[in-house]
């Protein structure tokens, strides 16, 4: 397989994923501005699992520009990717419906927390086939830095969402983005990265 059909495939499936999400959300009762304002909660959820998948999306392109060769690991790993992040939309339904719920949180959080690993080993089996790409072995390998407190923020909002209160899983996602974009950011300005992103 070469890498180009395997970025395909990738877009199409996360393109699918993230439009199915929108068919999941909840219509309001009565066409009234209130009955619409009491689905905030599904609008959130709705716009953070959005989200957060586009960001995954857009992670992956930065990426996926800088690699030469792919191999059997790094395609069964984004395939195991693609399979937890076709779970999200349903994910995201049932904590729209049960949004104090700690089951339907905690299974947003195990499937966030698996995909975020996945996306890790993801990341680390793509460095073996391109051994001689140093420009991606430096993304990767400082991608895979961000990833462990990403990581560690989304398994400490599913611990505290179990014990304390269900719906810090879904605000711990929330945090764990605004990190990750926060220390992009600040490596982007560092280096100066962000003045050719323009």
């Amino acid at each position: 397989m070469t890498k180009e059909r395997l970025i395909a495939f990738t877009d199409a499936v996360l393109a699918i994923i993230m439009t199915i999400l929108v068919l999941e959300l909840e219509k309001p009762a009565e066409a009234t501005l209130s009955a619409f304002l009491s689905l905030r909660v599904n609008f959130f959820a709705y716009a953070l699992s959005f989200f957060w998948l586009g960001s995954l999306w857009v992670g992956l392109n930065g990426i996926w520009e800088k690699v030469r060769r792919i191999s059997n690991a790094v395609v069964w790993w984004n395939l195991f990717l693609l399979f937890l992040a076709s779970l999200i939309p349903y994910a995201t339904a049932l904590c729209s419906s049960h949004f104090d719920s700690r089951v339907m949180q905690g299974f947003y959080g195990l499937v966030v927390i698996a995909m975020t690993v996945c996306n890790y080993l993801l990341h680390k089996a793509l460095d073996k086939p391109n051994r001689d790409a140093e420009d991606l072995l430096t993304a990767t390998s400082a991608y895979r830095r961000l990833l462990l407190p990403d990581i560690g923020i989304k398994i400490a909002g599913l611990i505290l969402a179990l014990l304390v209160y269900p719906p810090i899983m879904m605000y711990s996602v929330l945090i764990a983005a605004a990190y990750i974009l926060t220390m992009k950011w600040v490596t982007d300005r560092k280096s100066g990265s962000f003045i050719s992103n323009t």
